[in-house]
């Protein structure tokens, strides 16, 4: 199915759980969790990294990290890392769907949503934003380009936009080091704009 990781193979047992460890309804977002039905099918933890393993098993369930969605079909849709997650005024927000949302207008070359902190409380949303070539941005284009494609809470409140992204070497944007660097004298606020 298009946009679709697949479905569950007989030989493992997979859920999608909430932070207080139930299973979400169909079509909500959870945890991606994975037990095996046959023995010696996954790696008992993770080699010299003991506070690693036990972090990752709870409950006799490996937890990935990987947030997803379930249609009813039982198809699996990835929406990104836990560790992606901005919390901002008590709703959880989903990186990857900021990241989307801002890629689909056609001046954005690439994007990666952030958490920032907030002098509120928990994070405010930011989002470094690689123009295409030869292109321009208002951001209240951007910010009107976002307000029609996803809930208030996700549309972000700070916007730089840069030359380009850093990357590991595997191609990964290094999102602590767009954390670390955070709000500059560049960055555009849309509180105080």
């Amino acid at each position: 199915r298009a946009g679709s990781c697949g479905t569950v193979i007989d030989a493992y047992d997979v859920r999608l759980l909430a932070d207080d460890g139930i299973e979400v309804p169909v079509g909500q977002v959870g945890e991606i969790v994975v037990r095996p039905n046959e023995p010696s099918l996954m790696a008992d933890g993770y080699f010299g990294m003991p506070d690693a393993t036990m972090g990752s098993r709870r409950n006799l369930w490996f937890h990935t990290g990987d947030l997803a969605r379930r249609d009813a079909d039982g198809f699996f849709y990835f929406v990104g890392r836990r560790a992606d997650s901005i919390r901002r005024r008590g709703e959880n927000v989903s990186a990857f769907e900021v990241e989307e949302v801002v890629k689909l207008h056609p001046a954005v070359l690439d994007a990666a949503a952030f958490g920032v902190p907030s002098e509120l409380t928990e994070d405010d949303v930011m989002v470094a934003v690689m123009l295409r070539p030869r292109s321009d941005l208002a951001m209240t284009d951007l910010m009107a380009f976002c307000e029609r494609r996803m809930a208030r809470h996700m549309v972000p409140r700070y916007v730089d936009i840069v030359d380009e992204l850093p990357r590991t070497p595997t191609e990964k944007v290094r999102k602590d080091t767009l954390r670390e660097r955070g709000v500059t004298a560049t960055t555009w606020d849309r509180d105080h704009r």
